[in-house]
């Protein structure tokens, strides 16, 4: 049954629908669940008095004068469980235009990135894995959402959103590259790119974006962050072999002056030379403490001019052409 209800009445649970333009208000979607008081605090800082409840969707509406005198406590998802339900929904929502739906879906999975990487279990890698399937299906399914996807650049620097740039730039590359190879699984390689750099999650964020020269001992630690990933993957079995070793030899380099292993050319998997390059584009694109950001121009012509020899050259060349424009 749907029924007008007062803000101020709202509980976590509650599926509603907000009679208002979908500009009129806070949030992504004119019908949800609330989540937390949070939600209910944001309709009230806009002046909004009354909702439509749907109690076959979420929660019924009790009247004041009938609820327990002790309420139960909340019970708020985490982040990434939250996050992961907004994205889903937005993922699904074909009438969003592109370009609001790439920025919500990029701020959402940074979210669920952010959860994750809060403490990274065997089970929290399991549900970001199912989770992140939705946005690797969209990428490959859908063009122009991709194409919008893959130009969001960060104003700032940190290491979720880090991995989510590079798991949407490799994904698009490994789209571009390998998408008619019927042997690859999209799924497990698209989760390895977004999880590419779970080993920094040891590594005090000071020592990230230290601002001027890194310490050798604090090198050292930079340098173990790819090792310390593939070890965790490992143990948790949660995405393929061939897919932990994105994680391994990201920082690889074709000349062989990479890290951990200085693998060189043919011996770095083509899926570690895949992220290697959206690694260091996305890193030259964002702001750093110690740096400006780069346009993704000069970002590529940095690479081009200087770096070329990091590279396998037919992956460079492909990553180069994602950001022609038609």
């Amino acid at each position: 049954m749907k029924q007008k209800v007062s803000v101020g009445e709202l509980k976590p649970g509650m599926h509603v629908n907000l009679p208002h333009p979908w500009r009129a208000h806070p949030f992504l979607r004119n019908s949800f669940t609330i989540r937390a008081e949070k939600h209910i605090k944001k309709l009230i800082d806009h002046g909004i008095e009354y909702v439509i409840i749907d109690d076959q969707k979420g929660a019924p509406y009790i009247p004041v004068l009938e609820e327990m005198k002790e309420p139960e406590k909340e019970s708020t998802p985490d982040l990434q469980t939250l996050a992961s339900e907004n994205l889903l929904e937005v993922v699904d929502d074909k009438k969003m235009l592109p370009p609001m739906r790439a920025r919500a879906i990029h701020q959402l999975t940074a979210d669920v990135m952010k959860g994750l990487l809060e403490s990274p279990t065997g089970e929290k890698i399991a549900r970001f894995k199912k989770t992140i399937c939705n946005v690797i299906d969209l990428i490959l399914s859908d063009e122009v959402v991709s194409r919008h996807l893959i130009r969001i650049t960060s104003h700032d620097y940190n290491t979720f959103i880090h991995s989510v740039n590079v798991g949407i730039l490799g994904t698009a590359l490994a789209k571009a590259l390998l998408q008619k190879q019927d042997k690859h699984d999209m799924h497990a390689l698209g989760a390895g790119f977004f999880l590419h750099d779970i080993g920094k999650i040891n590594i005090d964020e000071a020592i990230i974006n230290k601002q001027g020269k890194l310490t050798e001992e604090e090198m050292d630690m930079i340098r173990e962050h790819p090792t310390g990933g593939f070890k965790l993957l490992n143990d948790t079995k949660q995405i393929t072999m061939e897919s932990r070793l994105i994680v391994l030899e990201h920082h690889e380099r074709d000349d062989g002056k990479g890290y951990p292993l200085k693998l060189r050319g043919e011996e770095i998997h083509i899926y570690g030379r895949i992220c290697s390059v959206a690694d260091v584009f996305d890193a030259l694109a964002s702001k750093r403490p110690y740096k400006s950001k780069l346009t993704p121009f000069y970002a590529l012509k940095l690479m081009k001019e200087e770096m070329l020899d990091h590279f396998h050259k037919d992956v460079f060349e492909k990553f180069v052409l994602m950001f022609r424009r038609d």
